[in-house]
């Protein structure tokens, strides 16, 4: 089973891509594939732009990514209560090519930050338009207080209730592979 994951944000050091690459190796037998969204440079989207240009090869690649995929895993970063502005502009532009970004791929939804909010407002908000862009959403998970639970030498979580909240997250992905 291939796993692709991604952290949506290009910030170099993304707790969110940590968190969405530790949660991948949960998935019992996976190939993981982990995207950086700094390789997905775009233009901001305008649909004059997308007139001039047509459909940018940068968010065809990223397209194709998830397409190839079995499962996706994705955590975002929340910047003032919403997406960041990479993963937003990288998705407007995929989204053109087809709405269905996702397409029908089984994924699992992730957020974090530094402090107790956890990112839960981007997530409640990704959650609530999943449906629109072809996420099979199987779960979603936030966890609060990254520094707290994360443990940078092995790359892992170690608080028990995030850790079991992920597991089990992760292994819904697994069970498709089963079915």
């Amino acid at each position: 089973m291939k796993i692709l994951t991604f952290g949506a944000s290009n910030t170099k050091n993304s707790i969110n891509k940590a968190l969405a690459r530790f949660t991948a190796t949960l998935v019992p037998g996976a190939e993981v594939e982990v995207l950086d969204l700094s390789d997905y440079d775009l233009p901001i989207f305008s649909e004059d732009l997308e007139k001039e240009i047509g459909q940018h090869p940068t968010a065809k690649a990223f397209f194709e990514k998830i397409g190839a995929a079995d499962g996706v895993i994705v955590s975002f970063a929340e910047h003032n209560g919403s997406y960041t502005a990479a993963y937003k502009n990288l998705f407007d532009w995929a989204s053109r090519i087809d709405q269905k970004v996702f397409q029908d791929k089984p994924t699992v939804y992730l957020s974090t930050s530094p402090g107790p909010g956890g990112a839960a407002s981007v997530l409640a908000s990704a959650k609530g338009s999943a449906q629109f862009f072809g996420v099979d959403l199987k779960a979603a998970v936030s966890v609060p207080s990254f520094y707290d639970v994360f443990d940078a030498e092995t790359g892992r979580i170690n608080e028990p209730n995030a850790l079991a909240d992920l597991t089990a997250a992760a292994k819904t992905l697994a069970l498709r592979e089963a079915a």
